[in-house]
């Protein structure tokens, strides 16, 4: 197996071009190992020199909710009141260290994307 790390744009572009060839290959095979190894390998060029920027803390809770279909009412073991919810929600006040551990254990949401700071503009007046 003939494989080199992807140092520049032309490997990432080559790289994939064979990835889409070797999609349909049986696991466990010589092309399905293949796959398996230049997907690691794009995965790693990914993750550096295509970085994604963590959700805003508070678009990650309101994307959870529509994902599960979930309430205000679903979060207020997890935030307090419905009143205080609405407030987080609409960027009125910030999430507490509690808050921010009762939705990463109660809905898995990252801390990192809830511990980021939001930028003043993004605040309500």
């Amino acid at each position: 197996m003939d494989i080199k790390p992807i140092k520049t744009e032309e490997d990432y572009r080559a790289t994939l071009g064979e990835i889409e060839s070797l999609m349909r290959a049986v696991p466990d095979s010589p092309e399905g190992e293949r796959l398996d190894v230049l997907v690691t390998l794009v995965e790693a060029y990914e993750r550096q020199h295509f970085p994604m920027d963590l959700p805003d803390p508070v678009e990650a809770i309101k994307f959870v909710m529509d994902q599960r279909g979930l309430t205000v009412k679903d979060l207020e073991p997890m935030i307090g009141h419905s009143n205080r919810v609405y407030e987080i929600l609409s960027y009125k006040r910030p999430l507490t260290l509690k808050m921010i551990w009762n939705l990463h254990q109660g809905l898995g949401i990252p801390a990192e994307s809830l511990i980021k700071q939001l930028p003043d503009k993004s605040r309500a007046a």
